[in-house]
């Protein structure tokens, strides 16, 4: 049985831990030629299926050397996630203008360049697929997250907005939605912060990245090649609610 990514070309934003590092293992799991992009990466060719590259997602730069390289080595770019992000947890009145600003340049500014980089090329193959994850928190509120909930309500729109452009171009677009996921973001966190997001959640416990990956894989394959502009929560019901 044919893996369901094979030798599809696939480039990962924040691929260095948590649910980037899961979606890079699913891929090469799959078949798939993948490159991982973090800030914390070194430049490596582990072999001629998987490269880690550092990429700071908010230089506009650097994703298109980075495309650029990755096309002139594979020809083209089949799928990109855009899973890069940060937190933070002040309020509108208490988030200073730095805070705001790194929080919005890692989340928005960075998907925008994602997007923005493969783009015309996917148009030009007519084929591509591009998943952002953006959070249950771009779709309901919490107190405070000020700029992590505007970041995250921006991926939202970025993605509907890219999905109706590029749908007459065979190009797909799509969000992933996570709940809360046991990450070195969210092991960072208080745990009775964790305990109450986990309590909220009606099926009662935590996601793993692997679940977010599942999802990541679903939305790469030809499986779903009639789904375009979707928001899909993976949260074990928290949106349901």
């Amino acid at each position: 049985m044919t893996a369901r990514l094979q030798d599809l070309v696939c480039l990962i934003s924040g691929g260095h831990q948590g649910i980037g590092a899961a979606i890079v293992e699913a891929y090469r799991a799959e078949g798939a030629i993948v490159v991982s992009a973090d800030w914390k990466n070194d430049d490596a060719m582990v072999d001629d299926c998987y490269w880690t590259r550092r990429l700071d997602v908010t230089r506009k730069s650097e994703w298109q050397s980075l495309t650029s390289e990755i096309t002139a080595s594979f020809g083209r770019i089949d799928i990109l996630v855009n899973n890069a992000g940060t937190t933070g947890w002040a309020s509108i009145h208490d988030v200073d203008d730095t805070e705001w600003d790194r929080i919005i340049n890692v989340n928005q500014r960075g998907t925008h360049y994602g997007m923005a980089s493969v783009a015309e090329g996917m148009i030009s193959r007519r084929r591509g697929s591009i998943i952002n994850i953006s959070s249950i928190f771009g779709s309901r509120a919490v107190a405070n997250l000020a700029a992590y909930h505007a970041s995250k309500a921006a991926v939202l729109g970025m993605t509907r907005n890219a999905a109706i452009t590029y749908a007459p171009h065979a190009v797909r677009v799509n969000a992933i939605l996570p709940g809360w996921i046991a990450t070195p973001m969210t092991a960072g966190q208080a745990d009775e912060l964790n305990q109450e997001f986990i309590g909220r959640t009606p099926m009662n416990r935590g996601g793993t990245p692997n679940e977010i990956a599942a999802a990541a894989v679903f939305l790469g394959a030809n499986e779903s090649s009639f789904v375009t502009g979707v928001e899909l929560p993976v949260d074990g019901g928290y949106l349901a609610l």
